[in-house]
């Protein structure tokens, strides 16, 4: 497949391209072009939200009705692709959004650059929202102005405060105290409880906190010990400003099903690698997140807002490109996936976001997707 830069491909070519799996079809008044393959020589399941920007990571919301999508944005780099993530060179965020799944999406401005950030230094990686009393959150992470061994700073995570859902946010002065590595993730329970989920390893470096204090010449990847229990990702209650936590950050911890112990480091089909979201169906949490080096989007549930929570199996398997990132919605009586891949690019640091339907067994039990159709 040529590679396509974002912005040549216009949304009036796509949006006729029916999103198979969700059963939506966008207007046009251009003429169609054949549905493209990817290089596997297979179809996309879902084709992407926008091609004007590249966009990853998206942490979608509904406010007032409509719907808010927070994703990364991917930015050409002659950085190559490394270990540390140092080709993920994004500084700033847009907001997209829509009036409908499978209607026309909006490209907000601007909403809040690195440089308009004190404590901040450098890749401003996959954001969250969320929303209280007339105000909404953005919460991020980036490189703080530290040195560590390559040079770089230690991720630390922020919070941005807006009286409009697409920005401009104001950066605190600070980051969250308390706060490290990445990928945030806001879940508001019915009680009004509020919790971060948060944490990736690798270039999230999470595996330089793993005693509880940051070694700034850590690992680069894992701790390397594939018969102990992986690294989990944190979760921590919020307090009522929504800028800070009121205890220390405590282990997600995943178990084993088939043990009844926590998954093992060297268990990389089932282990906990990044993109915590947190979900309740019913009364059960559903915490997802991405295997990372295997490519899988995971699922495990629990009975509470902390778990532990018990692994239950993949959603969705590999996409094209390094691995995805995701967010789950329900809106209009149906639950969304929103994720990613390099459809447009074919490079990993340079994604666009798609949102296909997340469909449900009798038992709750999420049904596997596969990214492409034959």
């Amino acid at each position: 497949m040529a590679k396509v830069r974002a912005g040549l491909i216009g949304v009036s070519t796509l949006a006729a391209v029916i999103a198979v799996g969700t059963g939506l079809m966008a207007q046009t008044t251009a003429p169609t072009r054949a549905v493209p393959k990817a290089p596997n020589g297979r179809h996309y399941l879902s084709q992407p939200l926008v091609t004007s920007i590249y966009t990853a990571d998206p942490s979608a919301h509904v406010f007032a009705g409509k719907i808010y999508v927070y994703p990364s944005h991917d930015v050409p780099t002659t950085i190559a692709d490394d270990d540390l993530g140092n080709e993920y060179a994004m500084h700033d965020y847009r907001v997209l959004s829509m009036d409908r799944i499978g209607g026309p999406v909006t490209v907000g401005p601007v909403a809040l650059d690195v440089k308009d950030v004190p404590w901040a230094s450098q890749q401003m990686w996959a954001p969250d929202a969320a929303y209280r009393n007339g105000t909404y959150y953005l919460y991020f992470p980036a490189r703080d102005k530290s040195k560590d061994k390559n040079g770089l700073g230690a991720f630390r995570i922020g919070v941005a405060t807006s009286k409009s859902p697409v920005g401009p946010f104001k950066a605190e002065p600070q980051p969250i105290a308390g706060s490290y590595s990445m990928d945030s993730a806001v879940f508001t329970d019915t009680d009004g409880k509020t919790y971060m989920y948060f944490g990736g390893i690798w270039g999230g470096q999470l595996q330089r906190w793993h005693d509880g204090r940051y070694d700034p010449n850590g690992s680069d990847t894992d701790l390397h010990q594939d018969d102990r229990p992986s690294l989990s990702g944190k979760v921590v209650r919020m307090g009522a400003d929504m800028k800070s936590f009121v205890e220390t950050p405590r282990d997600a911890v995943i178990l084993d099903p088939a043990t009844g112990k926590p998954v093992l480091g060297g268990d990389h089909d089932k282990r906990f690698f990044e993109a915590s979201w947190m979900f309740k169906r019913g009364g059960t949490y559903y915490y997802t997140y991405s295997t990372g080096d295997t490519h899988f989007l995971n699922y495990a549930t629990g009975t509470n807002p902390y778990g532990p929570f018990t692994y239950r199996g993949h959603f969705l398997l590999p996409v094209q490109g390094w691995t995805t990132h995701h967010s789950i919605i329900e809106w209009n009586g149906k639950w969304w996936l929103f994720y990613a891949d390099t459809q447009l690019s074919n490079r990993n640091h340079l994604r666009n976001v798609k949102v296909t339907e997340l469909q449900f067994a009798p038992d709750g039990s999420i049904r596997t997707i596969d990214p492409f159709v034959d």
